[in-house]
């Protein structure tokens, strides 16, 4: 799939080159083209005269001038994020060819199968990957948003979004041995903890034997799991790739066989992307390793 404003040698070439890395690639690239388009300086010259002589017969000379400039810069800079939005559309469209990928821009919903998919008033992915994001993994990679709605003492509404880069699977094998898996990000004081765990409801925290993986992060599962499973499934090597080698901020939820992995704000670079995707491969892989043997 090519993006129709690219030509299509120019996405064979990023194909074949592994170029563009990133979605900021070929923002010159658009700028250029747009700039140098008819109607773009038709349309910009035509605003900038019209600003020029109605701030000069209207004010005066000098504010006519202001006027002019000013239009200027902000028809750059609407052909600036013009551009911003086809580099990014186009980068997509390259990453997903060359992984294989299918791709589907603008909103799209994900499957509210975790507590984090199923967060905000409102939630929606932005690009959404889908098919063999990590090796022996179907799956889905994915923009994710989710929005709040808060009023002020004056009735004011103001919107808070959330944005997340998250990797989703399946993997059945492991449903019946660990129905529910929470493994997030630590944040707050341990001194808190005993007292914050009151309020969990069926979840407790499970403590291993590793201060590393514990100052990271903190993970929940059910009151009936099975504790020694939890054990087994958090090896030492298992240990030290959450610790060492997963991805900034990297975090997951596990319900019913539904693995979202998940690092805060919308990743737009190959290998932020890869990141993601390994990552989610990974923790699939022992989940249903564990669950087989």
């Amino acid at each position: 799939m090519s993006s129709p404003e690219l030509p299509q040698p120019a996405v064979e070439e990023a194909v074949a080159t592994g170029v563009p890395d990133d979605a900021n690639d070929l923002r010159g690239y658009h700028f250029k083209r747009l700039m140098g388009k008819t109607l773009t300086v038709v349309l910009l010259g035509s605003l900038t005269l019209i600003a020029f002589i109605a701030g000069g017969i209207g004010v005066d000379p000098l504010v006519g001038l202001i006027a002019a400039a000013a239009v200027t810069v902000l028809g750059i800079l609407v052909v600036l994020v013009i551009a911003d939005n086809k580099a990014a559309s186009d980068f997509f469209e390259v990453y997903a060819e060359k992984r294989g990928l299918s791709l589907v821009h603008g909103r799209g919903r994900l499957p509210q199968a975790t507590p984090l998919l199923r967060k905000g008033d409102d939630r929606y992915s932005e690009r959404t990957l889908t098919g063999p994001i990590a090796d022996d993994f179907d799956g889905t990679l994915a923009l994710f948003t989710y929005e709040e709605e808060s009023r002020d003492s004056d009735g004011n509404t103001q919107t808070n979004y959330y944005r997340y880069t998250v990797g989703l699977v399946e993997v059945p094998d492991c449903a019946g041995f660990v129905p529910e898996l929470y493994c997030q990000r630590k944040f707050g004081l341990r001194a808190l903890e005993k007292f914050e765990d009151v309020f969990r409801g069926n979840k407790e925290r499970v403590n291993l034997e590793s201060e590393a993986l514990l100052d990271k992060y903190e993970i929940f599962a059910t009151k009936e799991q099975d504790a020694n499973w939890l054990r087994q499934l958090f090896s030492p090597t298992f240990i030290v790739w959450m610790t060492d080698a997963a991805p900034d901020k990297f975090a997951f939820e596990l319900v019913n066989g539904t693995l979202c992995c998940y690092v805060n704000g919308h990743k737009e670079n190959a290998a932020e992307l890869d990141a993601v995707a390994a990552a989610t491969g990974a923790v699939a892989k022992r989940l249903r390793d564990e669950a087989l043997e």
